[in-house]
């Protein structure tokens, strides 16, 4: 998942702040004073000590307005009744933050080069005049892989999560170039690729500017309406799309659930829907981008079952870069407590990569020691990640990690 409006991102409960040391002779004033108050006097003199001593009053926030939160530090010494126990060393919390962010950044280096291969073939091929070749290339499948970064961009720019930023942003920019080859070669229509142009740059702007925190809160709002909308409405039709031969071909998926989606949005700003409606409405153009991705390995599959002698053309290199790509983003989505980034993430390392991998074992397209040796890495890799982070957060077992994953703390 080259890596996203979204659930908010646990972290542990922050002590109350104590009053203000200037107004504590006035809080003992005030104490005295009510002891020489009737009871009922007393009573309500004592209900409003919060209020007077400057505790912020409830305020309102758009239903899909999700209040930013910037990466964090270790949780804090003292603890409240509802927080977390305290960490017993700090220090590895903090060591295995800062590593699982070096780890989502060092995804960069094998999506980059899971996509270069394909923008030098189609560069040779239009330099030599052969744009016929470039016609192999689905510019569909390409777009709607556009759409998951952009989305998935978005969610990630609101969390700031600095490199899975940069993981998106150059899915972006790298998926979009092979549009414009395509373009360029006539395989992908015009007007299709202006339109796609105009949301490119305009998602690139937007993201950019929310994550340095120069957007209106509005305007941010209406670009996730749109990437909500278009998100349901592609994911529907491309999960049509792949059973075609097999069920008429049809594009009322996509218009329903696109109309369903212009119905939802608009209900959650008219403010129509419940506190928990709002939220997932708001979560939906994160989970519809992961589950686009997490349907492209699945169509893969389908494709490989459909012609076994295609399999012959699949790149295990590739499939490589895909599972180590995806890999490396699952120890920060666990460490952050981010079931959407780890179920994404998860999904793409183990059936778009290994599972692919698999498949071209049982064809024998790749040898057993390949497959073994991937295999046996994946699965010391997953077992890394769920014992560091049982360390870091001081749990007694990699089960109470997966808990607090899948159901919170």
């Amino acid at each position: 998942m080259s890596s996203p409006s979204a659930p908010a991102l646990r972290l542990p409960l922050r002590p109350a702040a104590p009053f203000p040391r200037a107004r504590a002779p006035a809080l003992a004033a005030g104490s005295s004073l009510a002891l020489s108050l009737s009871p009922s006097s007393r009573a309500s003199r004592l209900l409003k000590p919060l209020a007077a001593f400057g505790a912020p009053a409830p305020h309102h926030r758009p239903p899909l307005l999700l209040h930013q939160r910037r990466r964090h530090g270790p949780p804090t010494v003292a603890a409240t009744l509802t927080s977390k126990p305290v960490l017993k060393d700090p220090k590895k919390y903090q060591e295995w933050d800062s590593v699982t962010a070096k780890f989502a950044g060092a995804a960069n280096i094998p999506f980059l080069l899971l996509q270069l291969p394909q923008i030098v073939l189609n560069a040779r091929n239009l330099l030599a005049g052969n744009k016929t070749a470039l016609f192999a290339v689905p510019w569909l499948g390409m777009l709607t892989g556009l759409l998951g970064n952009l989305s998935l961009l978005s969610y990630f720019a609101k969390k700031k999560e600095t490199e899975a930023v940069i993981v998106q942003t150059l899915g972006v920019i790298s998926t979009y170039a092979v549009l414009v080859q395509l373009a360029m070669a006539e395989s992908m229509p015009v007007p299709q690729f202006v339109a796609t142009s105009v949301v490119v740059a305009a998602g690139l702007i937007l993201n950019f500017l929310n994550y340095c925190g120069w957007i209106p809160g509005t305007l941010w709002l209406l670009w996730e309406d749109f990437i909500t909308v278009g998100g349901l409405a592609v994911l529907p039709q491309v999960m049509w799309s792949t059973f075609v031969p097999f069920i008429p071909n049809s594009v009322l998926p996509g218009i329903i659930s696109g109309s369903l989606a212009i119905a939802a949005v608009a209900m959650a700003r008219m403010g129509k829907l419940s506190d928990a409606g709002a939220k997932f409405v708001g979560s939906l153009s994160g989970w519809t981008a992961t589950l686009l991705f997490m349907w492209m390995p699945v169509a893969q599959m389908w494709t490989n079952y459909l012609n076994p002698s295609n399999i012959k053309g699949l790149s295990a290199f590739s499939m490589l870069l895909a599972m180590l790509g995806n890999g490396l983003m699952i120890p920060r989505a666990v460490f952050i407590r981010d079931l959407m980034w780890f179920t994404g993430s998860a999904w793409a390392s183990v059936l778009q990569g290994w599972g692919n991998l698999a498949c071209m074992y049982c064809f024998d397209s790749i040898s057993r020691e390949f497959f073994f040796a991937t295999t046996s890495g994946l699965l010391l890799w997953i077992g890394f990640t769920l014992w560091r982070d049982t360390i870091a957060y001081g749990n007694s077992s990699p089960l109470t990690s997966l808990k607090e994953l899948f159901w919170g703390k």
